[in-house]
């Protein structure tokens, strides 16, 4: 009976030396004698020393910033591109074993496929669309990982860094549009303003007194503002008139 207690004590040993805790947020991949033997679950697993070991993957969304990429567009414009990359792991297994370092690999395979990516499209679509962009890299970046058991659910593009020269040119084109629609939206004014003094010339000449109700209310408003000096037009034969009335 002496020799059963301390064989209690050495199991019980190995078995709290086994124990493995497993987060809820996490899988673990086990390995017995080397070959894959399974996926561990949630909460405490049992790892026999020697004979097995095991590997923790997060299954948790990952966030992977791409550095800056110099690429050429398709219309031969030099651009710098930045974007980040939401994945997680959809199985843990194939992340283990069949990528050496999946969140590396993700995130070179992020890179040239951008720089591809952004060969393919001109410097207008890549400005203009470029959520239609993000969304042709995810596809190729989710495709080419789904053997890694890795999932991508979005790409979202931070930066385009045009070439201070592009931007010059821009600016001047820019302003030169601005420019332009100024001049129209002015001389869409004049046409307005033009056509508004006709209609009221014509609906003035049309009423008898109509214009000399308007000239006295004009200088009625006038006259209200005493910094004002109201100047009277009178018709020279009007003034020949009264002179000879004068000298009669």
């Amino acid at each position: 009976m002496g020799f059963i207690i301390p064989i209690i004590i050495i199991i019980g040993a190995v078995l709290l030396a086994s124990i493995r805790q497993i987060n809820q947020y996490q899988r673990g991949v086990k390995f017995t004698l080397g070959k894959f033997s399974g996926i561990m679950e949630p909460g405490w697993r049992l790892v026999i020393p020697v004979f097995q070991s095991y590997q923790k993957i997060d299954m948790r969304v990952k966030a992977v910033d791409v550095p800056d990429q110099e690429a050429i567009t398709k219309d031969n414009i030099s651009v710098k591109v930045n974007a980040v990359i939401y994945y997680k792991i959809s199985a843990a297994d194939k992340a283990v074993i069949e990528v050496e370092d999946f969140f590396n690999a993700v995130s070179q395979l992020a890179q040239t496929t951008m720089r591809n990516v952004v060969g393919e499209v001109s410097l207008d679509e890549l400005l203009s669309q470029r959520d239609q962009v993000a969304e042709r890299i995810r596809s190729i970046v989710d495709e080419a990982t789904d053997a890694w058991g890795v999932a991508v659910s979005s790409v979202e593009l931070k930066d385009v860094t045009l070439p201070e020269e592009l931007k010059r040119v821009i600016g001047k084109q820019a302003e030169a549009e601005r420019e332009k629609r100024a001049v129209i939206i002015k001389a869409e004014g004049e046409v307005i303003a033009a056509n508004n003094l006709a209609t009221a010339a014509k609906t003035l000449s049309s009423s008898d007194g109509a214009i000399h109700l308007r000239t006295l209310n004009t200088i009625n408003d006038v006259s209200s503002d005493q910094s004002n000096t109201i100047i009277f037009a009178v018709p020279i034969e009007v003034l020949k008139a009264v002179e000879r009335f004068g000298r009669k």
